[in-house]
């Protein structure tokens, strides 16, 4: 892409963290933005912003788990302006707990905003994407979609596949002109953490140190880039970097971290056990004496 004066651009989750950042970034190129989010006074934030700027601005809510309400959405997008150039897929959220505690409704929740609701959205904007000159999609996934961890298996499920629907398009549609692009950050200074339920009823979901995050802002400013160099993979921040080479030099460096640490738990539950059993033992005992 040349430029994005005057091209129509469409940002989810676009109210605040990283979609206000590339909304902002976007309307600083010139480009018309038309931004989606559930939280409608952050949007009507975001529209003051930018018209203040000078900049040409729509908003709706909506609400990313209902695929009627993105349906709608999308028709009113084609009828305002009979197609789309850029399409940001950024919305999205987080559950922090054991795989095995979650319930049905939180991965519907997670997976209907973090991958359906992209899907969904490229699937009814595509016709229009292509049959634009130049146009972009950017799906905003994360260092998550390509380096597991534990505690966040619904959320990494989520980006690997948007990792995999990324790569996919850019394979099938990339000789039409059509750029595709998975920014990847590690960690965020958003409110990601922060909002993201937690499984564990005696811990809240861990906040990551600040010495271990990049800024919405250099996601922006990477996002824009990757547009224009119709980049496929835009890592953002040291830790993405780090994660992302260390997996494909030494990949068994990880598995090897995660099993030392399954080591050291599994000697402390045996511990526990251990020490159940002398208790329970000497209960036992205690009962037979005071039986005789």
């Amino acid at each position: 892409m040349q430029n994005l004066i005057g091209k129509k651009a469409l940002v989810t989750g676009a109210a605040a963290g990283i979609g206000r950042e590339i909304a902002l970034q976007l309307a600083a190129e010139g480009a018309d933005l038309y931004l989606l989010d559930v939280d409608e006074a952050g949007l009507a934030e975001m529209v003051e912003t930018i018209s203040l700027l000078g900049g040409k601005v729509t908003s709706r809510k909506c609400d990313l788990t209902d695929p009627q309400q993105i349906s709608t959405a999308m028709q009113d997008v084609l009828s305002t302006w009979g197609g789309v150039d850029v399409l940001v897929n950024n919305a999205g959220v987080a559950f922090y707990g054991a795989t095995h505690t979650m319930t049905a409704e939180q991965w519907d929740w997670l997976l209907g905003i973090n991958l359906l609701a992209p899907i969904q959205i490229t699937r009814e904007l595509l016709p229009s994407l292509l049959n634009r000159p130049e146009a972009h999609i950017v799906n905003v996934s994360s260092i998550c979609g390509l380096v597991a961890g534990n505690r966040y298996s619904a959320y990494q499920v989520s980006k690997y596949g948007l990792q995999g629907f990324t790569e996919a398009l850019r394979a099938e549609y990339s000789r039409q002109g059509l750029g595709v692009s998975a920014i990847c950050p590690g960690p965020v200074t958003t409110r990601l953490f922060q909002t993201a339920p937690s499984g564990r009823t005696d811990k809240q979901t861990p906040i990551p140190p600040r010495w271990l995050c990049t800024t919405p802002e250099l996601v922006a400013q990477k996002a824009i880039k990757a547009i224009y160099r119709d980049q496929g993979l835009c890592l953002v921040g040291w830790v993405a970097y780090a994660l992302y080479y260390l997996k494909r030099i030494a990949p068994w460096s990880l598995d090897l971290a995660f099993r030392l640490g399954r080591r050291k738990r599994m000697k402390k539950k045996a511990a526990l056990l251990a020490q159940q059993a002398e208790l329970q033992l000497a209960a036992a005992d205690d009962s037979h004496s005071r039986a005789a």
